[in-house]
């Protein structure tokens, strides 16, 4: 599932004082933008947007983020962003505001979870204090709490259905979620996470960076490493898998599955960040219901486990070892097909050949052998057990 992010970051932010809009102030050593986009990149997400005011098109910004001018709303710059990807529409959408840099990767991938059954996601909180009414600076009644939460972001749709949606509304929407409704879209609600505050006020500053600073610790980031490692022999045939990609060849690879061994290594390289054994133990040869099976099957397991426990895919990256057949010519093809199954940018997956100079195995063209390693970006203090 192609993926790209929108990042709100065309307001003047006033209500924050310090001279400088909130989002290019200092924070816990970087500006409030640089922990935002550095979020975003560590979940994954390749294609990012930042729509900013005329005044801000020279800031300095990470490499490889597509600059858009906003406009005099929210809605407008939202809507400008939107139309920047339309030329090469992802499938879907993250809509974030700049001045929540406690977002995780985690959330992030939450959000982006949800959209595999629902056309639109959004972060949320349920309401826990009591809510009044207010007249003339005194309480005048009280409101029901019941079923209200506070909105965050990011937000995320399906793109067609959120470019559609913003073409098609007047403005002034406060957010995103609103304009989706205003189209018939439904909204799913996804956890929310108390740290992802909204820098408003100078006093959030303080808030903002308590958490960065990792208090509390659960703010740290959880990075996990998996290696991965298979090997499948020749039999007769006239092509072999890899990688997701059917590659024309005088032999087959055996196996239990469809023997694709790059991919066996990716999944085991996510089962092994996650300490979770290997394909055999959730999928065991001994039953006949594998047999034959697309090793897609597997790898997109691995992969939703991985978010199933908060964990964002950071990156992949696998090497092919054999003398034939020739895997560059199909390596963007494997590269698309695996980010694909583990709903990553393709920016984020590797896929790579060599051969081991005729000794062994591989050399003598008896099998191919596949080595993979696997990073996954989490949160401390979530709770990461199945």
């Amino acid at each position: 599932m192609r993926t790209a992010a929108i990042i709100v970051a065309a307001g003047r932010g006033t209500r924050a004082g310090g001279g400088l809009p909130k989002q290019w102030r200092p924070l816990a050593g970087r500006r409030v933008a640089d922990w935002t986009l550095a979020a975003f990149a560590a979940a994954g997400i390749g294609r990012i947007v930042v729509v900013l005011h005329p005044d801000d098109r020279a800031i300095p910004l990470p490499g490889g983020v597509i600059r858009v001018t906003g406009g005099a709303t929210r809605d407008a710059s939202v809507r400008a962003g939107l139309e920047a990807l339309a030329a090469e529409a992802p499938d879907v959408v993250l809509i974030h505001d700049i001045a929540r840099p406690c977002v995780t990767p985690a959330l992030i991938a939450r959000v982006l979870s949800a959209l595999d059954t629902a056309e639109a996601a959004a972060p949320g909180l349920p309401v826990s204090d009591a809510l009044w009414q207010g007249r003339d600076a005194r309480v005048a009644g009280t409101q029901d709490r019941a079923g209200l939460y506070r909105a965050q972001t990011p937000q995320g749709f399906r793109f067609g259905k959120i470019l559609a949606a913003h073409r098609a509304h007047p403005g002034g929407a406060a957010d995103d979620v609103e304009v989706a409704r205003a189209a018939g879209l439904d909204v799913a609600i996804v956890a929310g996470d108390e740290a992802n505050i909204k820098i408003t006020t100078p006093g959030d500053f303080a808030r903002a960076e308590t958490f960065l600073r990792g208090q509390p610790a659960m703010q740290l980031p959880d990075i996990r490493l998996g290696n991965g490692y298979d090997v499948h022999r020749f039999k007769a045939g006239d092509h072999v898998v890899l990688c997701g990609v059917r590659v024309p060849h005088d032999r087959a690879l055996e196996g239990h599955s469809d023997a694709d061994v790059g991919m066996h290594a990716i999944t085991d390289a996510i089962y092994g960040a996650l300490a979770e054994g290997d394909i055999g133990r959730h999928f065991p040869p001994s039953d006949p219901q594998w047999k034959g099976a697309a090793s897609e099957i597997f790898l997109a397991h691995a992969g939703d486990l991985a978010r199933g426990r908060g964990f964002a895919i950071g990156n992949v990256d696998c090497t092919l070892v054999c003398e034939r057949p020739k895997v560059g010519p199909h390596a963007a093809a494997m590269q698309a097909e695996i980010a694909r199954i583990l709903k990553i940018d393709a920016a984020r997956v590797s896929v790579k050949a060599t051969t081991s100079e005729r000794l062994g195995f591989t050399g003598r063209e008896e099998g191919i052998a596949a080595l993979a390693t696997a990073a996954l970006i989490g949160q401390q203090g979530e709770t990461h057990a199945g």
